[in-house]
């Protein structure tokens, strides 16, 4: 018996076919040559396949042609029009560069990182690429949802508790929690958890950004009871003041969100900005990035959460 081949395999196999057929392929062709066809264990079954192929990979936009032979009018054939199927060259200036080049910064952060990074890497092989460099602390960021949301939504949807461990905002200490989960929401860029806490018998806020490792899963599915109106429960997150020492026409991002204080005395020949936060660590990262253009006033445990993290990527520096 022929071993299976994937669906995805085959249609990758038919598209190859078709594409480099020198004027057409028939069924019989494509059925003794495309890998995956010859499984089929009848006439009539491999008609099914190869027409449900046909119409999927039309739909995907692949422009699939029926041709006749010029004697023999029954004799069908098939092959993907090159020429309706290939886009012309595209051509770029360096200035057009320069702005993919701040695009992709825009999504460093993100879920789309690995495809904006291969994306600009093929660009600038082949053109005159602006150097990235130029545009550091121009663009903003766009992160993508924590580690966690998948886990967590899942487990919402499934009505089953979960256990985590989770870095508590004020003393950084780490404690593992069991909780039933009831809701996810955004608010002032993070993401935010409504449960129950089983362990103090409470409706607790939680940070998905301060979730440290995996989340797994408690119990059996459908045992969480989900209450009907979650956005009553919802409690504002408490805020952090801010105050930055910023070096002139850097950290523009941080400048956006922030206010001037022209009184704050602050040091020579920078702006001091004040910033509100409801995530110390996750700002923490965001000033780091920065290195020596953003100097942290206040408060203590900001300034300290930025330090370590330059120490860390200082150590892992000196390692090479």
């Amino acid at each position: 018996m022929a071993e299976r081949v994937p669906a995805a395999e085959r249609l990758l196999d038919l598209v190859i076919a078709l594409t480099h057929t020198r004027h057409r392929m028939t069924k019989a062709e494509i059925r003794a040559s495309v890998n995956g066809y010859s499984g089929a264990t009848s006439d009539e079954a491999f008609d099914r396949m190869f027409e449900r192929d046909k119409d999927q990979l039309r739909a995907l936009g692949l422009p699939i042609v029926t041709l006749t032979d010029s004697t023999h009018e029954d004799d069908v054939g098939y092959r993907i029009d090159t020429a309706e199927y290939e886009l012309p060259p595209v051509q770029f200036t360096p200035a057009e560069i320069g702005v993919l080049s701040l695009a992709a910064q825009v999504w460093q952060d993100s879920s789309f990182a690995a495809d904006s990074r291969r994306g600009l890497t093929k660009l600038r092989a082949v053109s005159d690429a602006a150097d990235p460099g130029r545009f550091a602390g121009l663009s903003l960021r766009v992160r993508g949802p924590d580690p966690a949301f998948g886990e967590l939504l899942d487990a919402i949807e499934d009505r089953i508790a979960v256990r985590f461990t989770y870095r508590a905002a004020s003393t950084g200490s780490t404690e593992a929690r069991t909780v039933e989960p009831w809701r996810l929401f955004a608010k002032d860029r993070g993401w935010y958890l409504v449960a129950f806490d089983t362990d103090r018998q409470a409706q607790r806020l939680f940070r998905l950004s301060r979730i440290v490792g995996k989340v797994r899963r408690v119990g059996e599915p459908g045992q969480v009871q989900i209450p009907a109106d979650t956005q009553q429960l919802v409690a504002e997150p408490s805020t952090t003041t801010a105050v930055l020492a910023l070096a002139p026409e850097r950290a523009s991002a941080l400048r956006a969100r922030g206010e001037a204080d022209t009184g704050a005395a602050g040091p020579a020949g920078r702006d001091v900005f004040r910033l509100e936060t409801t995530d110390v660590d996750r700002l923490a990262e965001e000033i780091a990035g920065y290195t020596d253009a953003v100097v942290v006033l206040d408060p203590p445990e900001l300034r300290a959460a930025v330090l370590r993290r330059l120490r860390a990527a200082a150590a892992l520096g000196g390692e090479r």
